[in-house]
């Protein structure tokens, strides 16, 4: 427990990100800001987006980023995943991918990014959009991934496991984790958290995705909760478009404008650059 407790005290400070494993491959990333691409061109089915939230919040998040999808035609699902363990969360997220009658873009936000990284392997699966996420390499977690966190990185100010889950402190959640909304939507957040699943924090991926989709990744460079190099490297590792926002960890709620322009953007290119 104590070093599960370690761990959550840097679960998000992904430092171990650094370092390409070896058998990774490698791509050229662009840095660039998102160029919104408005509704989607005739041709061939529409993609169907598909949003995974991440930890300590819910679906409900993601609803300015819904709304301007829906208004430029985009079909749009919310998995509302419960971060008990990523095995439940990769199927929870499946099903909804299994519903789909049209190519997927498939989002996700913070944790969200381990989720999309196992259940991105489906063949409906387009496209793969981070948001502020992790996007680990194969055996990799939440908790391998914040095991080594770099001196002078960004502690998520997580308290003490409980039953199993974590919650961060709620007097420190606002400017760890969402230091770019209102002082009234913070607090919301901050009472209103979801535990955490330390089976969620351990899960690993078994085959990340973004080993043969296309991806693109939002870099948050005031994040407070994954430290922004740590960010830019996973990215780069992806080979991932790369884009960046002067935001917070909360960039899906504080900016819906500019997520949704990333993820239109990859609905537009995700078949054409399908490896």
């Amino acid at each position: 427990m104590n070093k599960v407790l370690g761990i959550a005290a840097v679960l998000l400070a992904a430092a171990g990100a650094a370092c390409t494993p070896a058998g990774a491959t490698s791509s050229t990333s662009s840095t660039s800001k998102p160029t919104p691409s408005g509704k989607p061109a005739s041709q061939g089915p529409t993609p169907a987006v598909v949003l995974v939230h991440g930890a300590f919040v819910d679906g409900s998040g993601w609803q300015g980023v819904y709304q301007i999808l829906r208004r430029d035609g985009y079909p749009v699902s919310i998995v509302q995943n419960t971060t008990v363990s990523l095995a439940d969360d990769v199927a929870a997220t499946r099903r909804v991918i299994d519903s789909q009658s049209a190519p997927v873009i498939l989002v996700g936000h913070s944790y969200g990014g381990v989720v999309i990284s196992e259940a991105g392997n489906d063949p409906k699966v387009a496209g793969l959009v981070y948001v502020a996420a992790f996007a680990p390499d194969k055996g990799e977690s939440v908790q391998s991934l914040g095991a080594n966190p770099p001196p002078g990185a960004s502690v998520p100010p997580a308290l003490p496991p409980q039953d199993g889950f974590l919650l961060l402190d709620k007097a420190k959640f606002p400017a760890a984790f969402a230091a770019d909304l209102s002082s009234e939507q913070s607090a919301f957040m901050a009472d209103s958290q979801v535990p955490w699943g330390l089976q969620a924090v351990a899960g690993t991926v078994s085959a990340p995705a973004w080993r043969t989709k296309p991806s693109w990744y939002l870099v948050t460079t005031n994040d407070k909760m994954i430290p922004p190099p740590a960010q830019q490297m996973m990215a780069k590792r992806a080979g991932a478009t790369i884009v960046e926002s002067a935001s917070s960890h909360a960039v899906f709620i504080s900016k819906p404008d500019f997520v949704a322009s990333l993820i239109e953007q990859a609905a537009t290119a995700a078949p054409a650059q399908a490896k």
